[in-house]
C-alpha cells in the first residue's frame, strides 16, 4: 500500500487491541486512513490509538467494546459515523482461541465463548456496518477467518467450526450485497506470531514445530496479514467479493 492509499477514508476495526487487529489499525493509519478501533482492554486500546494517531496525524479513536454485545458494536459504528462521517471499510477481526483437546472434552461454556466471539461477533459487525454502507454508497468489509476455516485441524474443533462459519457467512453476505456496492471478503491466516497462537498451543505443541510444518518454514508476522486485509479493502481488489484469501505460507496447499 502507498502512503496515501486510504487518505480521506474512514476504517473501523473490531478486535484491534493486539495481534492482527493492532497491525491492521497501524497499517491503515500509515496509509492515511482515519481509524476507529475497538476491543477489550482499555490500556491496550489506548496504546494502539496513540500509535495510530502518530501515524495518521491524529485521526484515530479507541472505543472499548465487546463484540458479543450487539449494543456495544452498534455504538462503535454510530460513534465512528458521527465523528468521521462515512465509513469506507470495516474489519471484523475479534477472535478467541479454543481449549486444545478432543472435541468431547469441550464444555458448554467453551462452545458459547468461541462461537460467541468468533462467529456471532462477526455477524454483529456485519449487522451494523452494512446498513451504514448501504446508506452511504457502499464500502468494503473483511472478516478474519483462519486456515482452520478452510481445512480441519484436530484438537481445536470448536475454533475450526467457528472459522468455517466465518467463511460461510462471508460468502452468503457477499452474494446478498454483490450489486449494492459493498464487497465482503475474508482473510484466512495460517499460524501467526500472536498471543492467541501461543495461548492455544501452550503445553501441547511447540511453536517451532508449527513453524517447521509450514512449507515456507516459519510462522507469519501480524503485519503480513494486515497487508492482505488492506489489499482486500483497497481499490486494487474492486472486483473481488466473497473470497477467502488464505495467507498461510503454503500450509493448506494440496
Amino acid at each position: 500500500m502507498t502512503a496515501g492509499e486510504f487518505s480521506g477514508k474512514t476504517v473501523v476495526v473490531l478486535g484491534a487491541t493486539a495481534g492482527i487487529g493492532r497491525a491492521a489499525v497501524l497499517a491503515f493509519a500509515a496509509a492515511g486512513a482515519r481509524v476507529v478501533l475497538s476491543g477489550l482492554g482499555a490500556e491496550e486500546g489506548r496504546a494502539v490509538e496513540a500509535e495510530a494517531r502518530r501515524r495518521s496525524g491524529g485521526e484515530a479513536l479507541f472505543i472499548e467494546a465487546d463484540v458479543t454485545r450487539a449494543d456495544q458494536v452498534r455504538t462503535v459504528i454510530e460513534r465512528a459515523a458521527a465523528l468521521f462521517g462515512r465509513i469506507h471499510a470495516a474489519v471484523n477481526n475479534a477472535g478467541t482461541e479454543g481449549r486444545f483437546g478432543p472435541v468431547q472434552a469441550a464444555e458448554e461454556e467453551d462452545f458459547d465463548r468461541i462461537i460467541g466471539v468468533n462467529l456471532r461477533g462477526v455477524w454483529h459487525g456485519l449487522k451494523y456496518e452494512i446498513p451504514h454502507m448501504l446508506a452511504h454508497g457502499g464500502g468494503a468489509i473483511v472478516n478474519t477467518a483462519s486456515s482452520a476455516g478452510v481445512t480441519g485441524i484436530a484438537h481445536v474443533a470448536l475454533y475450526t467450526a467457528s472459522k468455517h462459519g466465518v467463511v460461510g457467512l462471508t460468502k452468503a453476505t457477499a452474494l446478498e450485497l454483490a450489486q449494492s456496492g459493498i464487497r465482503v471478503n475474508a482473510v484466512a491466516p495460517g499460524p501467526v506470531d500472536t498471543g492467541l497462537l501461543h495461548r492455544m498451543v501452550a503445553g501441547h505443541i511447540d511453536v517451532e514445530a508449527i513453524a517447521a510444518s509450514v512449507p515456507m518454514g516459519r510462522i507469519s508476522k501480524p503485519e503480513e496479514i494486515a497487508g492482505a486485509i488492506l489489499w482486500l479493502c483497497s481499490e486494487a481488489a474492486s472486483y473481488v467479493t466473497g473470497h477467502t484469501l488464505v495467507v498461510d505460507g503454503g500450509l493448506t496447499v494440496g
